[in-house]
C-alpha cells in the first residue's frame, strides 16, 4: 500500500467530520463523488438510499444549521487498497448540542464508519457510507428540535437574501 493513497483516503473521512462541525458545505460536498450510496440504517431505521452527493449535503445542512454545535471524532483507521478503490473503517464519536427546553442539551452517538472510495481524476472520493452505531446517550430528541430549527433559519436567510 501506498503511504500517499493511505493518507488520502483517511483524510477523506476527517474532512468528512470537519466539513460538518465547521459548517463548510462546500468542504463537505467534496469529498465525495456524484453519487454516493448512504446506510444511516443502524442510527435512524432508513434502508440504505443512493443519491446525487449534492442532494446528500442539501438534506445535511437543516439540522446541522440548527445545532448550536457539533464535534465528530475519528479514530483507528484500517485501510485496504485494491488499485482504484478502497474501504475505510474508522471508530467514530459524534456529540451534538441544541440548548432547549425539553430536556439536556446533548445527544451522542458511537460506533463506526465503513467508506468506499474510488480513485478519481481529483483524487480519492468517498461513494458509499455505512454507519454502525454501537451507543448513544443523551436527548435524541434535540435531533427533530435542531432539524426544524435550521429549516426555519434557512428559509428566513432564503427571504433576506
Amino acid at each position: 500500500m501506498n503511504f500517499a493513497d493511505y493518507q488520502e483516503v483517511v483524510r477523506r473521512r476527517y474532512e468528512y467530520a470537519l466539513g460538518i462541525d465547521t459548517r463548510d458545505w462546500k468542504l463537505h460536498r467534496s469529498i465525495f463523488t456524484d453519487t454516493i450510496t448512504m446506510d444511516f440504517s443502524s442510527y435512524s431505521g432508513n434502508r440504505a438510499a443512493t443519491l446525487s452527493a449534492d442532494d446528500w449535503v442539501a438534506g445535511l445542512k437543516p439540522l446541522f444549521t440548527g445545532l448550536d454545535a457539533t464535534q465528530h471524532v475519528m479514530t483507528n483507521p484500517l485501510v485496504d487498497i485494491d488499485g482504484d478503490s478502497a474501504r475505510l473503517r474508522m471508530y467514530m464519536k459524534a456529540e451534538h448540542f441544541l440548548s432547549n427546553d425539553g430536556g439536556t442539551p446533548d445527544f451522542a452517538i458511537g460506533g463506526y464508519y465503513d467508506d468506499l472510495l474510488e480513485r478519481t481524476a481529483q483524487g480519492w472520493r468517498i461513494n458509499a457510507v455505512t454507519l454502525t452505531v454501537f451507543w448513544s446517550r443523551g436527548n435524541r430528541h434535540i435531533m427533530e428540535l435542531a432539524r426544524e430549527r435550521g429549516l426555519r433559519r434557512l428559509q428566513e436567510a432564503s427571504r433576506v437574501s
